[in-house]
């Protein structure tokens, strides 16, 4: 009958769609997660279904979307089209897309872009669309259909001008990236739009952009990341006629260029800026030789900065550079710096006795030796000071190091690993205080009484750390909800902690809605021993998550939070521990005493992150997907 042909006819086309979808995409075969990535596709593949919720067809050659082409997806929640060659998209190809919540068009060859494309993709939550060749946002708002997006991805090396209304119906964002490094043309008041950025980044070169758009941003951006910028000297104010309070709360400058009369300028400038709290600068370079103009700087209004972190610094003559003399007013309210990696070799004496509220200094891979140490620690250098790293400089002299260290009166934690001392006295003078002390990697051949009787890593130490052990053993293996904190207490190496804080946690914390998330360098209780603080967070977070690496099986802190997350793992038989493979690691490789990661890694899966960017996006949503779990 006409009825059971027209039932055939419907299955033989469906059954027809689903094998040339086979065909052109093999891993899309009755799958949610449809990877069809660098294949060599012209064309998005018919056979699409509402099964679909992931669609990853980055790196091929698509050139044009069309209206039909993703028509049947519409349970789609990630679209991946990064790294085509799209020039044309029809202006309904995403109209049944309702619950799309990624969609990556970077990289692409979009001249134009148009609001029709995302009038209906209500659910959106991280648009990329930079790396095309634009020139503008047009003239009007492209994104005011858009009321859940949490990260924007925006530029390329042709995009000139951003002007008024281009925001407009956006109020929130988690991250908002512009490449605007051929920036010319900005327009007074078009980003004032946006109530609040957690974190702004943009490449900028034009100087005089920056000072408008700092003025637009000081009351919506928390954390505001400038690259590539040559910063300007012109004189008027950051804040002109902008009310208080403000939101800005660090400001990054990465790959930036300062002269000595830049610095001086910016310096005086930022203190306006009375709700900044964190200067940090990376990959920066320094012409000049530190003539300051330190008068100007001492006149104007008290700095409200109190950390300050620069990676990576390039001083060009650093063997010349003067003593900033001057600068001993501007220094005394910082609580905690961070010089890596910088080729430091001293401190004058003279300003290191102005670091009056200075609790933390990391001094991590430079060029300090004992000799210079005498004067960067001297007689009432640093009076508050609880932790100092200065692990991979040139020190040699145990004995030395522990002697000039012992004038810091109130010191606790102190690294001073991968320097090579060779050789232990069998007595050394140390701060009183001192509880934790790492001398890892500094070829030293014995245990002599120079270890001193104060450390916590000493027998008292193991005592205290098997009764904590007991103790937590004994508690309710999940705290009750009203003390969960956190989605997760991360553990992880300090060798890993850049891909750990500036890549995951940027991430995590930045989704939406985001996570939360517990780090030992900022979520410790200070002054709390530290083993308590390890059984607590685990004990307040849904999950713990595991960062493996090869630096991680050879830290002691690493197994000792495998220890205490085991119970969890094992006695409830349960789902809260997350495992990333940061890099290869084999079971076999791993030390007997992490026995226990052994025993993890043969019994879970792990989530490995990937080195081609197009799986990135995969694996971010898969480990969100866990934590959610």
């Amino acid at each position: 009958t006409w009825q059971v042909l027209a039932i055939y006819v419907v299955l033989a086309a469906n059954l027809s769609e689903q094998q040339v979808l086979k065909q052109a995409c093999p891993s899309c075969d009755a799958s949610q997660l449809c990877s069809c990535s660098s294949i060599g596709l012209d064309f998005i593949p018919l056979g699409l279904t509402a099964k679909i919720t992931v669609l990853n067809l980055s790196h091929n050659r698509i050139k044009r979307i069309q209206s039909q082409d993703l028509q049947q997806a519409v349970n789609l929640r990630a679209l991946l089209l990064q790294s085509n060659k799209i020039s044309s998209i029809d202006e309904d190809s995403f109209q049944s897309l309702e619950k799309l919540e990624l969609l990556d068009l970077s990289n692409n060859s979009l001249a134009h872009l148009s609001p029709l494309w995302f009038r209906h993709l209500f659910s959106l939550q991280h648009l990329h669309l930079q790396g095309n060749s634009y020139r503008d946002l047009g003239q009007s708002s492209l994104f005011s259909s858009l009321r859940n997006l949490s990260s924007l991805y925006l530029g390329n090396p042709q995009f000139s001008v951003i002007r008024q209304g281009n925001f407009e119906g956006i109020e929130l964002l988690h991250k908002l990236w512009i490449d605007g490094s051929n920036l010319s043309q900005y327009e007074q008041g078009s980003l004032k739009s946006i109530k609040q950025i957690n974190h702004m980044i943009i490449n900028l070169r034009n100087s005089n952009i920056f000072s408008e758009l700092v003025r637009d941003l000081v009351h919506s951006v928390t954390w505001l990341e400038v690259t590539e910028i040559k910063l300007p000297m012109e004189q008027k104010s950051l804040v002109q006629n902008s009310t208080r309070p403000f939101r800005i709360q660090k400001l990054t400058f990465k790959e930036a260029l300062f002269t000595d009369q830049t610095i001086s300028r910016t310096i005086v400038s930022l203190k306006e800026i009375t709700s900044l709290k964190e200067l940090e600068g990376i990959n920066c370079v320094l012409e000049g030789k530190g003539r300051w103009n330190t008068k100007e700087i001492a006149r104007s209004e008290q700095s409200f900065v109190e950390t300050v972190t620069i990676i990576e610094a390039t001083i060009q003559n650093f063997h010349l550079f003067f003593d900033l003399e001057g600068m001993e007013s501007q220094i005394n309210k910082l609580k905690r710096l961070t010089i890596t990696s910088s080729n430091v070799f001293m401190v004058p004496c003279k300003l290191a006795r102005h670091f009056s509220s200075l609790l933390y200094l990391d001094f991590h891979d430079n060029l300090l030796v004992n000799k210079r140490l005498d004067e960067t620690i001297c007689e009432r250098s640093w009076p508050s000071l609880q932790t100092l790293n200065l692990s991979q400089n040139s020190l040699k002299s145990l004995e030395q190091t522990a002697k000039y260290i012992s004038r810091l009166p109130k010191l606790n934690n102190l690294d001073i690993s991968q320097n090579n001392f060779g050789e232990i006295p069998d007595v050394c003078e140390w701060p009183k205080l001192l509880k934790y002390l790492n001398l890892s990697s500094t070829q030293i051949p014995k245990v002599t009484n120079c270890i001193p009787r104060t450390l916590e890593y000493h027998v008292v130490w193991y005592l205290r750390m098997t009764w904590a052990w007991l103790q937590a053993k004994r508690k309710p293996k999940r705290a009750p909800p009203k003390d969960v904190c956190y989605d997760a207490f991360v553990s992880y190496s300090e060798n890993d902690s850049e891909w750990v804080e500036n890549t995951m946690v940027r991430e995590l914390e930045q989704a939406c809605p985001p996570f939360r998330l517990c780090l030992h360098k900022r979520d410790f209780v200070p002054g709390k021993w530290i083993v308590d603080n390890i059984i607590d967070s685990i004990e307040k977070s849904r999950k713990t998550l595991f960062v493996l690496s090869e630096h991680f099986v050879q830290s002691e802190w690493c197994k000792y939070e495998l220890d205490f997350s085991h119970f969890r793992l094992f006695d409830e038989n349960n789902d809260a521990a997350i495992l990333v493979l940061l890099e290869p690691i084999q079971s076999k490789a791993i030390p007997k005493r992490f026995c226990k990661l052994r025993k993890i890694m043969n019994t879970k899966t792990y989530l490995e992150w990937p080195a081609g960017e197009e799986q990135q996006q995969v694996f971010w949503e898969n480990l969100k997907g866990a934590l959610k779990s």
